[in-house]
């Protein structure tokens, strides 16, 4: 007789002995391997010009801006697992249920501000990851430019879909850079824990504007689409998977996968970003140090005060961040494009079978290594297509809410509850920072 719950060698199962099962060990790999476009968005979105804005905050504000992290976390969860539901029950993305069931002028009002924003962030993102190779090796900056732009691009385009998937997953490891980095920096502690637990307002025009900044970084439109069309392009990669408004069945278990991805990757973001404000408001802010504007500069800033380590730590997490950030950047735009003109899309598919969605991807990210020869201020650039991408970001989230409430769109999978209000909350704290903005231009 055995225990309830265990089983016995001796037990029969069919006749045959059964063995008892084994439990596997823990493995990195295959922890990756059940997470999925969650995870990658949550990643891409510490990509070089967020790493740029989260040093900045940190070195001007202190630990007291740390609470912005834990504010923004329920707020992003919501708005991309709305956005991951709306692809995975419709088998489309943003951009393909926009051209089914609204104007035309919508779909190219949004398209066109994406594919600017996103190409302006590529170029940005590439600079970045251009000037930390120079602090690491040397050499000329704008021939890291070429050789990252084209990388990124040529991968995407030739390699093969869940290869690339795996080297994005792994890319995201990258980012665990920033919590090294921590260690060298002489933190204290209490004062972290405050700024996160308690907020402290200042009243002024340059601490709104950062708050701004921070939720603008945080919650960008080209992650809305990004995870909507990849968890669409899952469907196309697994033979056994369909929409969820065609096959009703494993509803629950795929909404809870979804969940889990996406919670898991949102908190991955955050808590790396706030890694980054903590380094920078122990290394910098507390040296005086508050003149930073690019992440490049945060690097280069930590070798005196925190060790050249610091500084290596940083400029490599920059580069891991740029190579997974600019793919998903160039394929969020071919995605949104793609669709919106209904041409087949999706990274599966050989560039023969979607040479105009594969044609998009490339001129997105070549347009943004060109930037990069223009006397065009990196720094300038990016700050507009921050002010681009708040701007967009708060008519999508409206589109996405209405979306979501659709039944032309969802069939039964209407979105609804908590999770419904709390995507209206996220689109709310844009709008509001959108206007936020708009006062400080007139101001």
């Amino acid at each position: 007789m055995t225990r309830q719950g265990t089983i016995s060698p001796h037990d029969k199962h069919d006749g045959a002995p059964v063995a008892k099962p084994r439990r596997r060990p823990f493995s990195v790999s295959r922890v990756l391997n059940t997470l999925g476009p969650g995870l990658i968005t949550g990643a891409s979105d510490d990509d070089p010009s967020g790493i740029g804005t989260y040093s900045q905050a940190g070195a001007q504000l202190g630990y007291g801006i740390g609470w912005t992290m834990l504010m923004t976390f329920p707020l992003m969860a919501a708005i991309q697992e709305i956005s991951a539901r709306v692809g995975r029950v419709t088998g489309h993305g943003i951009a393909g249920n926009v051209c089914r069931h609204y104007p035309g002028w919508l779909l190219a009002a949004v398209v066109m501000l994406l594919f600017i924003a996103n190409t302006v962030n590529i170029a940005a993102d590439l600079s970045a990851m251009a000037d930390a190779t120079k602090l690491l090796i040397g050499g000329p900056a704008i021939l890291y430019v070429v050789l990252f732009g084209v990388t990124s691009v040529a991968a995407q385009i030739f390699m093969n879909y869940r290869r690339y998937v795996a080297v994005l997953k792994w890319l995201t490891l990258s980012l665990f850079a920033y919590v090294a980095a921590l260690a060298f920096a002489k933190v204290s502690w209490t004062q972290a824990l405050a700024g996160v637990l308690v907020p402290r307002l200042t009243w002024s025009a340059d601490y709104f504007t950062t708050i701004v900044a921070i939720l603008g970084t945080t919650i960008s439109p080209y992650l809305f689409f990004w995870q909507a069309s990849q968890e669409a392009e899952e469907q196309r990669v697994d033979a056994n998977k369909h929409p969820l408004i065609e096959r009703h069945y494993g509803a629950r278990r795929e909404f809870s996968r979804i969940r889990a991805d996406t919670v898991t990757g949102m908190a991955f973001s955050n808590l790396i970003a706030l890694s980054i404000i903590v380094t920078a408001a122990a290394a910098l802010h507390a040296a005086g140090k508050t003149d930073i504007q690019t992440s490049a500069q945060a690097a280069e800033a930590l070798r005196p005060i925190a060790g050249p380590f610091a500084e290596v730590i940083f400029a490599l997490g920059i580069v891991g961040t740029g190579l997974l950030a600019i793919p998903v950047l160039a394929g969020a735009t071919a995605y949104a494009v793609g669709e919106g003109r209904r041409w087949p899309v999706g990274l599966t598919r050989k560039p023969r079978e979607a040479i105009a969605f594969y044609s998009v991807l490339a001129l997105s990210g070549g347009i943004g290594i060109a930037l990069n020869f223009t006397p065009i201020d990196p720094i300038a650039a990016l700050y507009w297509s921050a002010v681009v991408n708040g701007v967009l970001a708060v008519p999508v989230m409206v589109l996405l809410m209405v979306m979501a409430r659709h039944k032309a769109v969802m069939g039964r999978f209407v979105i609804g509850g908590w999770l419904y209000w709390l995507g209206w909350l996220s689109t709310a704290a844009m709008a509001l920072s959108v206007i936020a903005m708009g006062i400080g231009f007139l101001l």
